[in-house]
């Protein structure tokens, strides 16, 4: 087994031709919040990620691994729940409001101009869908925001642990046609009803 104890944030300093030659490991976000796990990258070598702790390692990264090879790190993807305005009868600022609530419960969230995304979760989906915004589960790379103080990262942050409250439980994610809030109306694609 290769071993790697050193990252280089997204690749920085290294020429293109060796990003495009290096092989390739492709993670979630479950794996990549730890500083320490193995993997098989895409030469089929079993690779042992040994990171200073709290390191958490960005779809764009490159290990460098104990005989000099580069490995670039590819966000795979995995279950998360696509979060969205209503543009009926919201406006972009209702993502302000979620980001603010799920912050308050220290849930990783992945900020986007347009979305966000979190990891699924019942609860949250039905609290988010109370706010009047559309929730849609799909599978997509995750790269969630990291701490105000954290280093590197698909968005310049890092974030170093892992909130377990949302895991072992099934997402319950309605069908649109089912995504009903108290006025009756269905958050979703076509979402064109009065409140």
């Amino acid at each position: 087994m290769l071993t790697a104890n050193k990252l280089m944030p997204q690749g920085r300093g290294l020429a293109p031709v060796l990003l495009k030659r290096a092989a390739a490991v492709e993670l979630d976000w479950d794996v990549r919040q730890k500083s320490r796990f193995d993997a098989t990258d895409s030469l089929g070598r079993q690779v042992g990620v040994f990171l200073p702790r709290g390191t958490a390692v960005r779809g764009g990264d490159v290990l460098v691994l104990e005989d000099g090879s580069l490995l670039r790190v590819v966000a795979a993807k995995q279950p998360v729940l696509r979060i969205t305005h209503c543009t009926t009868h919201g406006t972009p600022f209702d993502l302000t409001r979620a980001a603010y609530h799920l912050g308050n419960r220290h849930v990783p969230i992945e900020l986007q101009p347009d979305h966000l995304k979190i990891e699924p979760d019942h609860v949250l989906a039905d609290m988010l869908r109370a706010m009047h915004l559309i929730v849609v589960a799909m599978d997509d790379a995750f790269e969630p925001e990291g701490g105000a103080y954290g280093g590197h990262g698909g968005h310049g942050h890092d974030h170093g642990h892992s909130h377990d409250h949302a895991h072992g439980q099934p997402p319950l994610i309605l069908a649109p046609e089912h995504q009903h809030d108290d006025h009756g109306h269905v958050h979703g694609p076509g979402c064109s009803h009065s409140h």
